[in-house]
Order: C-alpha cells, then structure tokens, then sequence
C-alpha cells in the first residue's frame, strides 16, 4: 500500500487518495471482526459517527488501531468536528473501485451475525 502523504495539520488525517485504494488493503481492514462491526455501524446509518459512538469490546488504544487501519486503506474518512472525530464510509470510493464488493460484505456479514448471536 503506498503511504499517505503527512497530515497538513495536527487535525487532519492522512487518507488514501481514491486511486491508491487497493484490493488487499479494503479486505484486509474489513477481515477483523471490530472492524468488519465498525463498518457496518457505519453502513446502516448512512452518516458519520464519533469514535465515541461504538460500543467496542476492546480497549481505547485498541479501538483506536482499528479506526486507522480502516482509514489507511481507503474504507473510511475521518474528520474532526470540534473536538469529536467523526467517521464516515467512503461507499462511493469503493463502489467506484469495486462494484458490489461492499454490499456483497456487508450482506455476507449480516448473514454470520444471524447464525451467530453477538457478532
């Protein structure tokens, strides 16, 4: 994956340009279950939400880990608003790139969750 370019600020977060999103990178940050839960918090909702809206069962650190593998490789934007940092899914980056990925996922996903209870 190339590597994003500094943040201009101390406020802004690096984020892969749209042609650097690559295939592994999307499938390796949705192959965690927290993250793979993140995203689809975030897919059900349609609009961005703070970090502090998950109810994660990791640690802060931890959580916060997962929030930058996700924004590294292109699945999600992050920005501040005051003093929250709000995340939102980068849909149409990723069905621009990969048509039918993110739904096929998602759907996939809430399939397990139904066999699974808690997931």
């Amino acid at each position: 994956m190339t590597t994003a370019a500094p943040a201009a600020s101390s406020r802004d977060l690096p984020h892969p340009a749209r042609d650097e999103i690559r295939l592994e990178g999307v499938l390796h940050a949705l192959s965690d279950p927290v993250r793979l839960r993140i995203v689809r918090e975030l897919a059900d909702g349609e609009v961005a939400l703070s970090c502090s809206h998950f109810d994660l069962p990791v640690t802060k650190s931890t959580t916060t880990h997962h929030f930058r593998v996700l924004r590294e490789n292109g699945v999600i934007r992050q920005i501040y608003e005051g003093t929250a940092k709000m995340n939102g899914l980068r849909r149409d980056d990723l069905d621009d790139l990969f048509p039918g990925l993110l739904d096929c996922l998602l759907t996939a996903a809430a399939r397990q969750a139904a066999r699974r209870p808690g997931d």
